[in-house]
């Protein structure tokens, strides 16, 4: 069809999926800042419940938000990473749990182990003895609910690029952001060449398991490591990296006072947001910690000279993934106020754990970041430099 008719109807179909995620570019990718406020969302749920199936939905929601937003860059492999060590966790915390025992009384006993006499001080304390499935239960939601706090965490690790993180912070906090940085991103580049070392390895006939392949391949990792590291330095010296500006004694003073008043406040809200019984005073030390730490930033970010290239812009689809997090994370808390019970189930006598409705519900708000994030490239080695 030609004419007229095959123009409207071309330009029909360009804007018929105009409602739909785009294609992830470096103008519109999504600031670091929103994907981890979306994923400290969902570890906030998770700290609040100990119910088996509310926490596996928070890490099922976590897992597709990364399996349909990750990129091909080596941070966003780090995420198995994470669910292993959430496994280890749960395995540590049962052992822990079967080899020192568990104030949690009970009736049924799965099976014994020889006890370790310990003297008199050591009263309340034992080594072995009898393992009852009520306190193993109980250990089970006990890792469970810190397993899928850091895979939450790991969530956020695998979807927001650190370098794009380091530039969205205040000039205050540069210099600490920096080590954060390349603390974060060392681990999954060091996985990726450890990857690349076994797959040549393997091509060339050698075997890649055992200690010797280990020995072998730990050197040129660590090398490799090594001079990432030295090449991150040498370029943030020749950018001039360090320089500060010039400001009055009372304002280095304030600052202080500021950040780290507001600092102690954020630490002390979000104890009591995470505490059961802190809900009350939570909140407003939360958020007049906040204010306090912003003006301190504020302030502390006049003695940095640097400017930013292409800052990060915070748009519609940024806010409605930091929103999605903040829903799920209030929810939790406000049902875990209403309906303690249903958030945390009990174990003395068995009972097998129900999924309440709205809690549930509630946690699939988290997948709003699978709809409206950008969609990332096919996985042709894309990698957003800054």
């Amino acid at each position: 069809m030609t004419g007229p008719t095959a123009g409207r109807a071309d330009t029909a179909t360009h804007r018929l999926p105009a409602w739909r995620a785009p294609a992830a570019t470096r103008s519109n990718a999504l600031p670091a800042g929103a994907w981890w406020l979306w994923a400290l969302g969902l570890a906030t749920a998770a700290s609040r419940t100990t119910n088996p199936l509310l926490l596996g939905l928070l890490v099922g929601v976590a897992g597709y938000v990364v399996a349909a937003r990750r990129t091909d860059a080596p941070w966003a492999r780090s995420y198995g990473m994470f669910i292993r060590i959430g496994l280890f966790v749960i395995a540590v915390r049962l052992l822990f749990s079967a080899f020192l025992g568990s104030p949690i009384p009970g009736t049924h006993t799965l099976f014994t182990l020889p006890e370790v006499p310990l003297p008199d001080w050591a009263k309340g304390v034992r080594i072995g003895g009898r393992v009852t499935a009520e306190q193993m239960l109980f250990a089970l939601y006990d890792g469970a609910k810190l397993a899928a706090l850091l895979i939450c965490v790991g969530a956020a690790n695998s979807l927001a690029n650190p370098a794009r993180l380091l530039k969205s912070l205040p000039g205050a906090l540069y210099e600490a952001g920096v080590a954060v940085v390349v603390a974060m991103t060392f681990a999954p580049n060091m996985v990726a060449d450890v990857l690349r070392l076994r797959t040549a390895r393997r091509l060339r006939g050698r075997p890649t398991g055992g200690v010797r392949a280990v020995l072998q391949i730990g050197l040129p990792v660590l090398e490799g490591a090594l001079e990432r590291s030295v090449a991150v330095a040498a370029s943030m010296d020749a950018r001039g990296y360090g320089r500060t500006a010039r400001v009055p004694a009372a304002v280095r003073h304030t600052t202080n006072v500021l950040t780290l008043g507001g600092l102690l406040g954020v630490c002390a809200g979000t104890y009591g947001l995470l505490a059961a019984e802190g809900a009350g005073y939570g909140v407003p030390l939360l958020v007049a910690g906040l204010l306090a730490a912003m003006a301190g930033l504020r302030l502390g970010g006049a003695r940095s000279v640097r400017t930013r290239y292409r800052p990060d812009r915070w748009g519609v689809r940024a806010w409605l993934v930091a929103g999605s997090g903040a829903a799920v994370a209030a929810a939790m808390i406000w049902a875990g106020n209403a309906d303690p019970a249903a958030l945390h189930p009990g174990v003395v006598p068995l009972t097998a754990p129900v999924l309440p409705l709205w809690p549930a519900a509630a946690v699939l708000l988290g997948l709003l970041p699978a709809v409206v994030a950008p969609v990332p490239p096919s996985p042709t080695g894309f990698e957003e430099q800054v």
